[in-house]
């Protein structure tokens, strides 16, 4: 380990593992090391056995099955077919290691009722969301969004969507609060409702993401990777092994180096040190850099991994959905999420069902948060309940060349993934990601 590197990236969490891949691209030489023994970090898919071992500390039940049938996600996320991270999968050609599936609908709770998102004009008409003169109204809203053009004033409708408040949009509409809740929750995949109160120009392009993803494939906006989320940084790791990228797992890390100015000037574990640029990594490494912590905690988010004999209820017999309840509907300040899948994604055995449902903790109660969304799944077979902190850096890493990753949120996409890996990449790089169109990914309809 005597080599320099140009960069060392610590952990193999998703954003670690696609930075790794497109600085080897790049040609940057790239030391990629994990203490774990699997690939993934925080966002890594667990066998049954470890599953279990992890939470309760005990063997399975022997009638789930196969453990070799079990990939289950720690962090539920859905890719938008349209999306950020699609754009990255597409440009660095990773869709050759993975194969994808849709999801099959996505749904919203609105007062004690789950209603699917409309995919289609005829499921809007049809949709229990809305109300007749309701549904007129939001027709007119939709078509103003899809007709807006910044260069057509009579496209405007007397809005101007930089200076706006998406709240003076939803009044000019004369939409219902509940309508708002859908649109800004499930559509425009909010946490809270703090975007009201901002110009209306981001929820617009949400809203654009949103349908442009619905109206790729049909059904729902989302697609999942066949096997598990833990597939994709797997995935990323390989591209950065055919760019000479090396990887080590199952390595401490017992020391960031760092000069006497501060700054970065390796990694050592045990008696060996690597000497490296940059360091790039995730929160969980930078606790404790000579004496200081680089990072602080944020908020915290609980999750809850729910094996289920059935389907989600109401969402039409579906194998895998998006059920989201927002903060309105259960007096509360963010939004919970339900991230439903099956064994028609390769995650678990026939008639199984996985369900995760996570929220941002507001109370000292975290689990407790989480029972509006319990009573929406019934009967529960087992749930594996985790908080975790969510971290952040504390500088940008100029003046110490060390790069920190945030930590997963509650939402249940990849879109602020991505934000963060751009955000690094040009921190580290000082140039935009560009990322070229190539082939979108194939949609897996037998399994």
């Amino acid at each position: 380990m005597d080599e320099e590197y140009d960069v060392v990236v610590l952990g193999t969490g998703l954003t670690e593992c696609i930075l790794s891949g497109l600085l080897s691209v790049d040609g940057q030489k790239v030391l990629h090391i994990d203490r774990n023994d699997y690939y993934g970090g925080e966002s890594a898919s667990l066998n049954l056995t470890q599953l279990y071992k992890k939470f309760k500390d005990a063997e399975p039940p022997a009638e789930l099955g196969r453990d070799r049938d079990y990939a289950i996600d720690l962090i539920p996320k859905f890719i938008i077919a349209s999306g950020e991270l699609t754009k990255i999968l597409v440009h660095t050609d990773v869709t050759r290691y993975l194969e994808f599936k849709q999801i099959a609908g996505s749904y919203v709770l609105r007062d004690r009722t789950v209603s699917k998102v409309p995919s289609t004009e005829s499921e809007a008409v049809r949709s229990s969301l809305m109300g007749l003169f309701e549904k007129r109204r939001a027709r007119n809203f939709f078509l103003f969004i899809q007709n807006y053009r910044d260069e057509d004033p009579s496209t405007h409708n007397g809005l101007n969507l930089d200076s706006d408040t998406m709240q003076a949009v939803y009044n000019k509409y004369g939409l219902e609060a509940g309508t708002q809740d859908f649109i800004g929750h499930a559509m425009a995949l909010y946490l809270d409702d703090s975007y009201k109160q901002k110009p209306a120009r981001e929820t617009y392009e949400r809203i654009l993401l949103y349908t442009a993803s619905m109206a790729r494939y049909g059904k729902s906006p989302y697609i999942y990777p066949l096997y598990g989320l833990g597939e994709l940084p797997q995935a990323f790791a390989r591209l950065s092994a055919i760019y000479g990228g090396t990887y080590m797992l199952d390595k401490p890390i017992d020391e960031i180096v760092v000069d006497n100015d501060g700054k970065v000037t390796g990694v050592r574990s045990g008696d060996e040190t690597v000497k490296a640029k940059k360091v790039i990594g995730d929160a969980s490494y930078f606790m404790d850099v000579k004496g200081e912590s680089r990072v602080k905690e944020t908020g915290k988010v609980v999750r809850a991994i729910c094996l289920l004999k059935h389907p989600i209820p109401n969402t039409d017999n579906s194998d895998s959905a998006q059920l989201i309840i927002p903060q309105n509907q259960v007096g509360r300040k963010n939004d919970i999420y339900i991230a439903g899948v099956s064994s028609s994604h390769n995650v678990c055995a026939k008639d199984i069902y996985i369900a995760i449902v996570s929220t941002v903790v507001e109370t000292s109660a975290p689990e407790a948060e989480l029972l509006p969304a319990y009573k929406l799944l019934g009967q529960i077979y087992d749930k594996f309940v985790s908080v975790n902190p969510i971290y952040e850096p504390t500088s940008d890493g100029k003046d110490d060349n060390i790069f920190i990753s945030r930590s997963f949120d509650a939402t249940s996409h990849f879109e602020t993934v991505v934000e963060d890996v751009k955000d690094i990449w040009k921190r580290v790089t000082e140039k935009d990601l560009v990322l070229e169109k190539k082939t979108e990914p194939e949609i897996n309809e037998n399994n």
